[in-house]
């Protein structure tokens, strides 16, 4: 915690930039721990080109569901609240915090003029977030200035702190989860559809062999008893001509000449 407002404390007395890279390392931190996946769920300032060719950099895009996407800017000067903080008499606090309100505006319509919605990649929502990074910041600029959120939403852009941040992440991954478990549940449904498919065609093929080997089993025994049954059958006339005292190396099986001779006997 100390060295969180350390960090804090040297960026809110640094210059702009140093402020603005301070707010997006915050704004990352959170994102890490959102449950949302970088480079999958948002990304960290990607490159597009707007109507005009002009090329726009967003600190974060946010990817949701249905193609739509959500712009973060965070580049928000709080050098005039640390002033505000900082000063003791009455008269330096209203400057310092009419300039502070000064500066939000001023960042407002700079955010506004960027159009960032009509980057022809993404298929944005109707606004754009600007992410005040001190809680205390933006409750400051709220209060003081009642109409500060409706001048800030009439130019499509939302106002918002940690608390409010934190909780449209995690309603974004809750969305997200649903998302991939909906995903989830129609690949199964096809592959179980696939499985099915699958198992009706080996059943037939199994069905078609079973009557296949039903025919070849009938043939089997139609050629067996013409080699066995009936008068003057091949393995009776085979075993006479053998009887008679014709040379063989071979002899045929016995239970075949057996078969045979019952046969005959039972004629």
């Amino acid at each position: 915690m100390s060295k969180e407002a350390n960090n804090l404390t040297k960026a809110l007395k640094g210059d702009s930039k140093a402020q603005g890279n301070w707010g997006e390392v915050v704004l990352e931190n959170i994102l890490e721990n959102s449950g949302l996946v970088k480079g999958r769920e948002y990304f960290v300032q990607p490159s597009y080109n707007n109507d005009n060719g002009v090329k726009v950099q967003p600190d974060i895009v946010i990817h949701c569901p249905g193609e739509r996407s959500i712009i973060i800017d965070c580049k928000v000067s709080l050098t005039a609240y640390e002033k505000y903080c900082s000063a003791d008499d009455e008269e330096d606090k209203k400057r310092y915090l009419k300039e502070h309100l000064l500066s939000i505006k001023k960042h407002i319509d700079g955010l506004s003029e960027k159009n960032y919605h009509d980057i022809k990649e993404l298929k944005t929502l109707d606004f754009v977030i600007i992410f005040l990074p001190v809680e205390p910041a933006f409750l400051l600029a709220i209060q003081a200035d009642n109409n500060l959120w409706n001048y800030s939403y009439n130019k499509k852009i939302i106002l918002i702190s940690q608390t409010n941040l934190i909780a449209v992440l995690k309603l974004i991954e809750s969305i997200w989860k649903q998302e991939y478990q909906n995903k989830n549940a129609l690949e199964i449904a096809k592959k179980s559809g696939d499985l099915y498919d699958k198992f009706v065609a080996l059943v037939e093929d199994l069905n078609d062999v079973g009557r296949k080997l039903e025919t070849t089993k009938k043939s089997y025994d139609l050629s067996m008893n013409k080699l066995t049954t009936g008068k003057g059958n091949l393995v009776k006339r085979a075993q006479e001509l053998k009887e008679l005292g014709v040379k063989s190396n071979k002899s045929l099986p016995q239970n075949l000449v057996e078969g045979s001779e019952e046969e005959l006997n039972v004629e």
